[in-house]
Parts: C-alpha cells; structure tokens; sequence
C-alpha cells in the first residue's frame, strides 16, 4: 500500500486530501445548524467542498506568484461578505463563525500543499473540535466572572512572558536562591492549585463531602481539614465521612509534594518517592475504611462551598514569594550554624504554617547537607503539619470526628516518624 501511495502523483494525493477535509468541515457545519436555519447559512456539506475544491485549483494553476488564488479569495470574501449583510438585514444574526471557516476551507490548498502532515491535520481537528464546543464554551463562559479572566491573563504574563526572561544568577554569593528559582515555584505551585480550584468551582461545583476532601487536598489540606472540621458540627451524623475526607485531603498532600519533588529534584524524589507512596497508600486506605463504616447514607446534606481564595490572586503569589524567600535565607543561616540537627528543628517548627514555600526551596536549594538529612526534614515538616491538621480537627470538630480523627492522624505520623528513623 506504501509502494501504491508512492507512485501516485502528489498532486493527487493534495486533492484527495483538501476534498475529504472540506468535506469533513461541511458536515460539521451542517451538523451544528438546524434544518430550519438553513436559510440563514450560504452553504453546508457541498459548498465547503466546492470552496476547497477551488481553492486548490487556483492555486496549482499558477505556482509562480499564485495571482488566481488570491483573487478566488477576493471574489469569495465579497460574497460572503453579501451573505453576512443580507443576513444582519433579515434575521439580524451578527455570527461571522461559518464564514471564518469557509475561508480556512478555500486555504486548505496551500497548508496542505506546502506544510507537513501534522500542521494540516492540526488545523483541521481544531476547526472541527471547536464548531463542536460552542455551546460547551459558552457554559464556561457564563461561569467565569471577569475577575477571572483578568487573573489567569496575568498568570499567562507572569508564565508565559516574564519567567523566561527572569535572570537565573543568585542573588547572594553561596545561597543558590535566583530570581528565576523563585517565579518558578510561584509558577508552579499555583498552577496545581489553580487546577483544583477550577475543578471545585466548574466541574465539581456541587461535589459532596468525599469530593470536597479530594479536591481540597490538592488546593489545601490545612484548610480543608478546618473546613471539613467545622462543616461536621452541622452535619455530625456523618462524621466519619468528614474524617474521611480529611484523610483524602492529607493524602492529596503526599501526591502533591511527590509532584513538587519531582519537578524540582528528581534526584531527591529517586529516593524518596517509595516512602511518600506507602504514605499516600495507608492514608487513602484509612480514609476507605472510614467511608466505608459510615451508618447514615442520607445524601442531602452532603453539598460542600468552599471560600477559598483564587490561588492565582497576586495576594496570595505575592504572600507565597516572600514566604519562599525568608525560608530560603533562614535554612541557609541556619544549615550554615547549625548544620543538619538545626535543619531538623527547623523543618518541624515550618511545619505549623504553610510547608510548601519550605519544601520548594529545600528541593531548589543546594545546601551543604546529604540528600538524607533533606529526606527527613521534608518529612519531619509534614509530620508537624499533620499534628497542625489533627489540632485543627480537635479545635474545629464535632466530639465523634476528634476520636476518629486522632487514631487516623495517630496511625499516620506514626508512620511517618519510622520513615524518619529509616532513611
């Protein structure tokens, strides 16, 4: 079949292809209008073909300066542009959409002619996908708010724009701490937060308790064991679902520092990543297993609204830049004078407050101390961070969640604290 396809002239494999393509684009347009519209529309199925078919005739018959195909293009803009005016009169419908794809059609021709396979195909899948999703792209439109288009517009500059062009030369002789370090963490660390917040506001944005827990612990565990905590004093007959979400939410934090390992360390998660596994296995499992004993199964109350903030708000950036820049200089200082006994002080106090600036720049940072002496101070933060967790839930919660809570989270640091001694 190769050898067949081979000996065919080129020139008619380009034709086959522009006509399938536009063929294909007619029947997508003819699809998405209705019958009863189709007085509206200056052509489906055939007249997309036709303007590919001709497309590729004007412009093989002239490869010098291709003067036919651009004056095809005038002639075929002036009577789209006759059909657009006399449909603004009758029907007053303003939608240009079908006649930017009739243009794209009569372009196949040259992209197919002068571009690889890929390019072309590209072209054409998007220009099908998106005819497809409008009424897709206009639910996710009416859900955004303005606010929000203009936060993940800064967060493309400050992504896109600025970080490749932030200088990556330290900023102090003997701490590897860089401009670039730093929005890169930024970058990264709201873009997995960001990801949970767009799933519990659009897609899961009347998830239950158990959900809530999960997409909590990719934004927060902190704040969704407070919020999951409080939550059951007004719903205490399920409070081993509550507890059970906490567990989701603190496991989702094992996944979430893995990723950040990863990303910023590979070397370090090459030996770490088996004890955040079994860690993010035994959590999932308690949280299973609480699920599974919970007696009442009444549904009605189990709608969660979270209130947490926009991860991409420049507060919150702005708050997460100056955290990661004072653990940078105090576990500099303090690996300097104290080396890696201080570090582990250290890492247990920084697990009271918000581990992952912490962990970012212990994963970023070059310190004088072994991959082993890290290993343990990361885990020894998480490990404050869960009794921060389990407070939160004897403060927060209703009398059945603190028991339940406190074996689960007793079972956890445990854990935990033998990886410690291990590594």
């Amino acid at each position: 079949m190769h050898t067949i396809l081979d000996q065919l002239p080129k020139e008619f494999l380009h034709f086959i292809i522009v006509t399938v393509f536009a063929l294909l684009i007619g029947l997508s347009q003819k699809k998405i209008h209705p019958t009863a519209d189709d007085t509206r529309l200056f052509g489906t199925d055939r007249t997309f073909t036709f303007i590919g078919i001709l497309g590729f005739i004007l412009y093989v018959i002239d490869n010098s300066n291709h003067l036919f195909f651009i004056i095809g293009g005038l002639v075929l803009s002036i009577f789209l542009s006759i059909s657009y005016i006399n449909k603004i009169k009758l029907f007053n419908d303003f939608g240009i959409t079908s006649i930017l794809i009739a243009l794209i059609t009569y372009c196949l021709a040259p992209l197919v002619i002068t571009q690889a396979p890929g390019i072309y195909i590209l072209v054409v899948v998007i220009v099908l996908v998106l005819t497809e999703m409008k009424e897709t792209f206009s639910m996710i439109t009416s859900k955004f708010d303005k606010e929000e288009f203009l936060t993940l517009a800064k967060f493309l500059v400050i992504t896109g724009i600025i970080l490749p062009i932030v200088p990556d030369t330290p900023i102090m002789e003997g701490l590897s701490l860089t401009p670039y370090k730093i929005w890169l963490a930024v970058v990264v660390i709201s873009s997995i937060s960001y990801l949970s917040y767009l799933l519990k506001k659009f897609v899961f944005k009347d998830s239950g308790i158990i959900i809530s827990g999960i997409l909590g612990g990719a934004y927060s565990s902190t704040a969704t064991t407070i919020i999951m905590s409080k939550k059951c004093k007004e719903d205490c007959s399920q409070s081993n679902k509550y507890a059970a979400a906490i567990l989701y939410a603190t496991s989702l934090m094992y996944l979430r520092i893995g990723i950040l390992m990863l990303i910023f360390n590979p070397e370090l998660f090459a030996f770490n990543y088996v004890y955040y596994l079994i860690s993010f296995i035994v959590t999932v499992i308690i949280g299973v297993v609480l699920q599974k004993i919970v007696k009442n199964t009444n549904q009605s109350a189990e709608t969660i609204e979270f209130k947490e903030k926009n991860p991409l708000e420049f507060k919150v950036a702005i708050l997460f830049t100056v955290l990661f820049i004072a653990f940078s200089f105090i576990t500099f200082y303090t690996i300097q004078r104290f080396g890696a006994q201080g570090l582990n002080v250290l890492s247990f106090i920084v697990g009271f407050s918000d581990i992952d600036p912490f962990l970012i720049n212990l994963f970023q940072g070059k310190y004088s101390v072994t991959v082993e002496a890290i290993s343990c101070a990361a885990m020894q933060a998480i490990i404050s961070n869960n009794i921060l967790k389990l407070i939160y839930s004897l403060i927060f919660g209703y009398k059945n969640l603190k028991l339940t809570v406190f074996i689960a989270f007793a079972i956890i640091i445990v854990a935990n604290i033998i990886m410690v001694i291990v590594m």
